[in-house]
């Protein structure tokens, strides 16, 4: 019996049902919209030549961009609700936590602003309050995660996160300060900043498979052995192929080395204007972030745990966080680890207690200056 108030403990009782499918709706909807609008859109500006000689493939393009643009505004509406359950509950006193009375004001303060910025669009100053309330609010959460959270690898993994985060932020902060003061000059360690926390959050992705998907070859459950033992072969192979792929085909024909290197490129671009990353470092290491997020996001999903959500929308929101719901689903995704961690500590037989329905809050995302 403890052990399926354990397992209960991880699923969304506690937040009511009406957020438990919002959080699940937002993570499909979510993951569409980065594919249909934020790399769909930017592949058809990449094959824009292509889009003008056939009729079909613009068409197509423009089809599948207006589907992500209306995913924008409905992964907007969700991300709103979702939040306004999770503090309407908080301060019901459901769920809460040691941090909550810095927390429920800070968080409510950045939707507040949220939607006061999408009615009337920031001026610079006014996207550098935006980022210091944000800054203050995934601070918040991951100290409360650190203090709640005892394993050393779900700890790395959460501070890795927030050091990636942190890196855009000083980026995108003290180009906007330098603008506002009408300074030439590049500010100090912008640059070097922003793809140390690109870095970052690539080591983060792979982390979550030690902080959660890892499952030890010696285990007694055969399922989970092989398992295991199927996605180290396949994801060690994929890296070490991906890390030698250039060098090998430079032996093997020059010509199509550079055919290789040049679809890199264009792959780099489309998830830099999607998701910020820049591809700098060896393309291995993005793949090898992607399926071991991947893997760990359906395991736990499969077996009814909100971190796998949290998770998932915490990598989809990216890592260039330029548009306002962005940085509200982040804030969400952490929200979701802090609740999944309580949840698992419950005590046996303790009923969950149903949330009251909330109506969803209307509005649009928009684009942070």
């Amino acid at each position: 019996m403890a052990g399926e108030a354990v397992e209960r403990g991880g699923r969304g009782e506690e937040q009511g049902l009406l957020f438990d499918y919002t959080a699940r709706l937002l993570l499909v909807a979510g993951f569409l919209e980065l594919i249909l609008y934020r790399l769909v859109s930017r592949l058809g500006m990449h094959l824009s030549k292509v889009a003008q000689k056939y009729e079909s493939v613009r068409i197509t393009l423009k089809a599948l961009s207006s589907i992500g643009f209306a995913l924008l505004n409905f992964v907007s509406l969700l991300v709103f609700l979702a939040l306004f359950l999770v503090l309407f509950n908080k301060v019901r006193g459901v769920g809460k936590g040691r941090y909550d009375a810095l927390l429920v004001p800070s968080t409510s303060l950045l939707v507040l602003v949220t939607i006061a910025y999408l009615l009337f669009p920031p001026t610079m100053l006014g996207s550098v309050v935006y980022n210091l309330i944000f800054l203050v609010v995934l601070g918040t959460l991951v100290a409360e995660y650190v203090m709640t959270h005892q394993p050393w690898a779900q700890r790395g993994l959460i501070v890795c996160y927030l050091l990636g985060v942190a890196g855009w932020l000083y980026y995108q902060t003290i180009s906007t300060v330098y603008g506002l003061l009408k300074l030439a000059a590049v500010p100090p360690l912008a640059h070097e900043v922003n793809r140390a926390g690109e870095a970052l959050m690539v080591l983060a992705s792979i982390l979550v498979f030690w902080a959660y998907g890892a499952t030890p070859l010696w285990t007694k459950n055969k399922r989970q052995r092989r398992r295991a033992a199927t996605f180290a072969l396949v994801g060690g192979g994929a890296f070490v192929g991906l890390l030698f792929l250039d060098y090998f085909l430079a032996l093997y024909d020059q010509a199509v080395a550079e055919s290789v290197r040049k679809a890199g490129e264009g792959i780099g671009w489309i998830f830099q204007m999607g998701m910020g990353y820049t591809f700098y470092l060896p393309f291995a290491f993005y793949v090898a972030g992607l399926l071991c997020w991947a893997y760990t996001v359906v395991k736990l999903i499969t077996i009814g745990r909100m971190a796998g959500l949290g998770l998932g929308l915490m990598f989809i929101a990216g890592y260039a966080l330029q548009l306002s719901h962005l940085s509200l689903m982040v804030v969400l995704g952490v929200l979701l680890l802090n609740l999944d961690r309580r949840r698992l500590l419950a005590p046996a037989g303790a009923p969950a207690e149903e949330s009251l329905l909330a109506g969803p809050a209307g509005t649009l995302a928009g684009e942070q200056t």
